[in-house]
């Protein structure tokens, strides 16, 4: 039914049973891989929207075993794990344990062990009244050849026409969407477009210059915040067109700060490092959406793996790594890796590529894993950053936009870059809030999507819908200066912070970090590369990639090196992804 916001474990169990038939609909024809994934493998399926990718050889009598691999693979009798957290936060790829069996041939088994042990509240794309709300991943952030999710989609045909116009993927974008657009004050009035725009124009060059630092000895300031407000406070006098003029403009100014800090996944951008500011790639091209919605991707990439891969929610416990563990009735079998779930069931691997959330990373791998990450690779968990970017869906039933308008931007005019802001979460959690983005189509309903990081985002996720649904009419009602405009008819919203396997939604790189922490974070262990049992742990996910971390493309290329790595290690040649 598209005729209301459902419930979101609803929504999970829907695209849990999406996962589950396009799998079955296309059993076997993952390239690569052996014959011996035949009619007698078998699926064991346990409710969840978490998975485990599992497979297991004809005959094998070790349930839940990672199988054996086929005779005269490359890698012959090597096991490897994939754990993540499905559909994690917004810039986690959920493509990218698919993407890792996709890159490897038959030489080695891989489970993908997902930290999920019930459905949460949240799932990639979930019907609603409008078509979808994308809990996670909203837009593919420049879309052009350059880019494997843009190239992938294509493939597959799961893009609309206009992304597929070579203008469009030419077009210098920076990040953000080409939106027609209002902006509200908390006046109650629509400001002037040319206004907005010459405090937008003097923003973005602002930005610009702050990525001209990169590998700076002695940048002129050790965050990105302090950087543009002390240009805000050059380039912005105060007798330029009168007093009244030069707040608003900095009130313009102020917002565009916020949605900065929506983009970079902080809650502060002096958070966030000025000198490796600029490492950061954007790809060209007019940022584009999945019109059936981002899960269409992972949906076609897990549709060419073979039957009995997907076992759902499997919550692990500890990774202990550097071991010597048997199978019950094998002592000849000798593995380095074991992998305990909550539930008791261990795996027994050579490998495991890890590719949960920084955030889950941050609060729990000094007990994750055992024995301890190696001290340096904990000193750049610690200090890379990692924020929380949650959506507000509202959906009306009639809209009190305009048919062209796709954006609802928000100034609150009083206040100001120059000035701190007020520590006060309760009463002004919402001020944090950017503006709305208008779903598409609106043919099939009238949905609002606002988008809000940091702490405010975080005491959101503490409120209730109903207070939430309140303070979002309370809020429209004074920006639009209607105070009779009809409250949403239902609320959802993410709440990606209260994920206890997420903590959060993206990295960033923080003051006192830099690109160098990242590759610490993606370096396998063990470190020496002399030792005779290597890669034992692998380490992929939007955070452990230099130049596109926080995006889904940089998940998914994460996860296609440490496939490649693998495959080097056993001298067997890395097929291309479909494209």
């Amino acid at each position: 039914m598209w005729g209301t916001l459902l419930p979101a474990d609803s929504f999970a169990e829907r695209w849990r049973v999406s996962v589950w038939r396009g799998l079955r609909a296309q059993l076997g024809q993952a390239r690569g891989l052996p014959a011996s994934f035949g009619p007698r493998a078998r699926w064991l399926e346990i409710p969840g929207d978490c998975c485990t990718v599992q497979r297991q050889h004809a005959g094998n009598a070790h349930p839940p075993s990672l199988g054996a691999v086929a005779p005269n693979a490359p890698g012959l009798g090597h096991r490897a794990t994939i754990l993540c957290k499905h559909g994690g936060g917004l810039g986690q790829a959920v493509p990218l344990a698919p993407a890792v069996l996709g890159r490897t041939q038959g030489w080695v088994v891989l489970a993908h062990v997902c930290l999920g042990v019930t459905p949460p509240p949240l799932a990639p794309s979930l019907p609603t009244a409008s078509g979808l709300a994308e809990m996670g991943a909203h837009w593919i952030h420049g879309p052009s050849p350059g880019n494997p999710i843009f190239r992938l989609a294509t493939s597959y045909g799961l893009l609309g026409p206009e992304a597929a116009r070579e203008e469009n993927q030419r077009a210098e974008a920076g990040g953000h969407p080409p939106l027609a657009s209002v902006t509200y004050s908390s006046s109650g009035r629509a400001l002037s477009p040319q206004v907005v725009s010459e405090a937008r124009d003097l923003f973005d060059t602002l930005l610009a210059s702050a990525r001209a630092f990169r590998g700076a000895e002695e940048p002129p300031a050790l965050s990105v915040g302090q950087y543009l407000r002390a240009e805000i406070a050059r380039r912005v006098p105060t007798s330029a067109g009168g007093k009244d003029a030069w707040r608003l403009q900095l009130a313009i100014l102020a917002a565009c700060l916020k949605l900065e800090c929506c983009i970079s996944g902080t809650h502060s951008m002096d958070l966030v490092a000025l000198e490796p500011f600029g490492e950061y790639v954007s790809l060209p091209g007019l940022d584009c959406t999945f019109p059936g919605g981002y899960s269409s991707l992972p949906d076609r990439m897990l549709s060419a793996l073979p039957e009995g891969v997907l076992l759902l929610s499997k919550a692990v416990r500890t990774i202990r790594w550097r071991g010597s563990f048997h199978e019950e009735g094998d002592e000849a079998r000798d593995f380095p890796v074991q992998v305990e779930c909550e539930d008791g069931d261990t795996f027994l691997a050579d490998h495991v590529i890890v590719t949960v959330p920084l955030g889950f990373l941050k609060e729990h791998h000094q007990n994750f894993f055992q024995p301890p990450l190696p001290e340096r690779k904990a000193e750049a968990i610690r200090r890379l950053g990692f924020g929380t970017n949650n959506k507000i869906f509202l959906e009306f039933e009639k809209p009190f936009w305009e048919p062209q308008q796709q954006l609802l931007e928000v100034v609150w005019e009083d206040e100001s870059p120059l000035e701190e802001c007020s520590a006060d979460l309760e009463a002004n959690w919402f001020k944090k809030l950017i503006g709305f983005v208008v779903l598409q189509p609106p043919e099939h309903g009238h949905v609002l999507c606002g988008f809000i990081a940091g702490k405010e985002s975080e005491y959101m996720e503490t409120l209730s819908d109903a207070e939430v649904l309140g303070t979002m009419t309370r809020v429209l009602r004074t920006l639009t200066g209607n105070p009779c405009l009809p409250a949403p008819r239902s609320v959802l919203r993410s709440q990606w912070h209260s994920a206890p396997y997420t903590r959060g939604s993206y990295s960033y790189v923080a003051v006192g970090s830099s690109g160098d922490d990242i590759d610490v974070l993606a370096q396998p262990l063990p470190e020496d590369p002399e030792d005779p049992r290597p890669l034992q742990l692998l380490f992929a996910g939007e955070a452990t990639h230099r130049t596109f971390y926080s995006t889904t493309h940089g998940a998914l290329l994460s996860g296609w090196r440490e496939a490649d790595r693998l495959n080097q290690l056993f001298e067997g040649p890395s097929p291309p992804p479909r494209l």
